[in-house]
């Protein structure tokens, strides 16, 4: 059955288009996942959908009755109210004796002597009862608690954004509607949350329709996906697997078709070419013809990027942590806490909220030091922070002033020079939108050039304080494709499990207690492995990796241990270990000399072929370098683990 159906919407905002057109409907048994790049009006969409804001034209129909309930990205409380206030705000007769309840317990409580406190709470318990409504309280409660809100007659006003926003979530799956709109719901909640929230919607009668950027939580819950790109919804039946396939169906028969469209507009051109205009009606209506295609340009949905991955060279130390401890007030966040990072470290870290995820990586870039133990930092590291809180970024600043002003130029492992120009194309940024002011951009598409601005530094340590926070899903693709080719380390505090599984193969786990525990593989491993072990040992022990399972392994049983020689250095390869670096340096800074020459020398061909030569000569020397420094590197990991190994047994 149809609940709702929209018919020919368009929106505008000055000369960009929201909508073009847009034709579509719900059905009773929908769970639609929207997606699109930031920008593109995922927000201004679903506000059109519950009357928040009104289409330039276009109808929108509800069927008769069906209650909607939408949750925004940023929702707006009533002054003064409690949590569960909040939860069972409405107009429907259950909630509103929900909140009757809840009050006429608050004053029984606070006046235990007042019989007119008893008389009004019998009253309203018999009302419960007869309203069935004390399933609708012990849900609210359950939802409550499972989205780590605890104290449901504290004040709305004094919770965190966080907080607030998990809240609102409650109060929308605990109001009865018939569809219900949720913008962003996994911003805020840690995987395991996530895991519960996704069996949740699986399991609820009515219509959903999410804008999401959780691809794993699209894939389990979504029946139904609807793409906005350019004005344009294109709709896919089926979850986000299916979706990808589809649209990359799709996309192969929209190039298909160009492909025929640019041979026909080659041979047209031929004959329109070939001399004089003819002037007859079959002449015309060819010619005519030849302009309907040539104006008939594709929509061009395909989002392409080729991952340019900048950084610095780094060091044999990147950073090590000797007996690390942070604590605030009589909190410990940290405890006692030893790493080594090492050149390829691909960190996830995890954690509830509120155990001191973003603390650790504070104490990583060095914005504050601990209250015990040292931290070492490698003189070659040069890092790259994204911070889970906003930039504030110069509103008046057009887009690519905001980026030259980081750097104008970046030079990958290859030697190519990119401009900033050319790196905000690669992050979605047109240049019609590079020449515009920054306050012009959408929520996400600051949060997007937030991203570029920290990679435009060339780090060789980028520390992600929840990245995918605000970002759409073709950003995140980029975002992991650019990770894919970053030789350096990578540490990120994150609650995307997809991202998570794309990027790290270790992870630290935070459990509130001030431990740090190790696990070597990806999160959705992790999960599972907690799952599977529920229940035994010690609770709250984190389980083991397949490395460090590896290692018990061999100390339980001395014969099973491997029998191989110890890796060590020659002496001379121990000398060239410890100059290699150096080494490197000075070559690198012959090459950039060279070709800064290169770039002055204008006509002068002698001088150009001269400082050429020189400089592929340079390039073959450093690359010969770099290999012979990964070996040394790899050999003194080697030579690192086999000690530690050794210790343990």
């Amino acid at each position: 059955m149809n609940i709702l159906s929209a018919e020919n919407l368009n929106k505008s905002y000055g000369e960009k288009t929201i909508l073009e057109n847009v034709s579509f409907g719900i059905d009773e048994g929908d769970r639609i996942g929207l997606i699109g790049v930031n920008g593109e009006g995922k927000s201004t969409f679903l506000k059109m959908l519950v009357g928040k804001e009104w289409p330039d034209s276009g109808t929108i129909t509800k069927s008769g009755g069906i209650t909607v309930h939408y949750l925004p990205q940023e929702p707006e409380f009533v002054p003064g109210v409690t949590v569960l206030e909040q939860v069972f705000a409405g107009d429907s007769p259950d909630m509103v004796l929900l909140r009757d309840y809840e009050s006429a317990v608050e004053d029984a409580a606070s006046s235990p002597g007042s019989q007119t406190a008893v008389d009004k709470l019998l009253r309203l318990q018999a009302r419960m009862d007869a309203a069935n409504a004390w399933q609708l309280e012990y849900e609210a409660k359950t939802i409550l608690t499972k989205l780590s809100i605890h104290n449901f007659h504290a004040s709305a006003d004094l919770l965190s954004g966080g907080e607030k926003k998990r809240v609102a979530l409650a109060r929308a799956l605990i109001q009865p509607s018939d569809l219900l709109v949720l913008d962003e719901p996994t911003n805020h909640i840690d995987d395991t949350t996530a895991l519960w929230l996704e069996t949740y919607l699986e399991h609820r009668k009515g219509a959903l329709l999410m804008v999401t950027h959780d691809r794993y939580f699209l894939d389990r819950v979504a029946n139904r996906i609807l793409e906005l790109h350019r004005g344009r919804l294109y709709s896919y039946e089926g979850n986000y697997e299916v979706f990808l396939e589809a649209k990359a169906s799709r996309q192969e028969a929209e190039a298909a078709s160009e492909a025929k469209r640019q041979n026909f507009l080659r041979n047209e051109l031929k004959w329109i070419s070939r001399g004089p205009r003819a002037r007859g009606t079959k002449q015309k209506a060819r010619t005519d013809r030849y302009h309907e295609v040539l104006s008939d340009s594709p929509d061009d949905t395909t989002l392409e990027f080729n991952p340019t991955a900048a950084s610095s060279r780094l060091g044999k130390t990147v950073v090590e942590f000797e007996g690390v401890s942070k604590s605030y007030g009589d909190q410990v966040v940290i405890r006692d806490f030893d790493c080594i990072l090492q050149r390829g470290d691909r960190i996830g870290i995890i954690g509830p909220n509120g155990v001191g995820k973003s603390t650790l990586l504070h104490l990583l870039a060095g914005h504050f030091g601990p209250d015990a133990g040292n931290v070492v930092v490698g003189s070659t590291v040069k890092f790259g922070y994204f911070a889970q809180e906003h930039e504030d970024l110069p509103e008046d600043k057009r887009v690519i002033e905001s980026v030259q002003e980081i750097a104008a130029t970046v030079v990958t492992r290859e030697g190519e020079r990119i401009s900033a120009g050319q790196m905000l194309e690669r992050f979605l940024f047109p240049s019609a939108v590079q020449w515009s002011p920054i306050r012009k951009l959408s929520g996400g598409e600051k949060r997007r050039l937030e991203l570029l601005r920290a990679l435009m530094t060339s780090p060789n340590v980028l520390l992600l304080d929840e990245p995918t926070n605000d970002l759409d899903i073709p950003t995140m693709s980029i975002l992991e494709s650019y990770l894919d080719e970053f030789p350096g380390v990578v540490v990120a505090v994150s609650h995307d499990r997809y991202f998570l599984d794309r990027v790290a193969r270790k992870l630290w786990i935070l459990d509130g207690s001030g431990k740090v525990n190790t696990y070597v593989g990806n999160v959705s491993e992790y999960l599972e492995r907690q799952q599977v072990f529920e229940g035994e040992g010690t609770e709250g022990e984190v389980r083991k990796g397949r490395d460090e399972r590896d290692v018990d392994a061999e100390k339980a049983s001395p014969s099973a241990r491997p029998r191989r020689n110890a890796p060590k250095f020659t002496f001379a390869e121990q000398r060239e270990f410890e100059t290699i670096d150096d080494s490197i340096a000075k070559v690198e800074e012959d090459l950039r000399e060279v070709t800064d020459g290169l770039n002055r020398a204008g006509g002068d061909y002698e001088l150009v072929q001269e400082l050429y030569e020189k400089q592929q000569a340079l390039k073959e020397q450093l690359e010969k370098l770099m290999d012979r420094w990964t070996y040394l590197n790899e050999l003194a990991e080697a030579i690192a683990k086999y000690k530690q190994e050794m210790a343990r047994l």
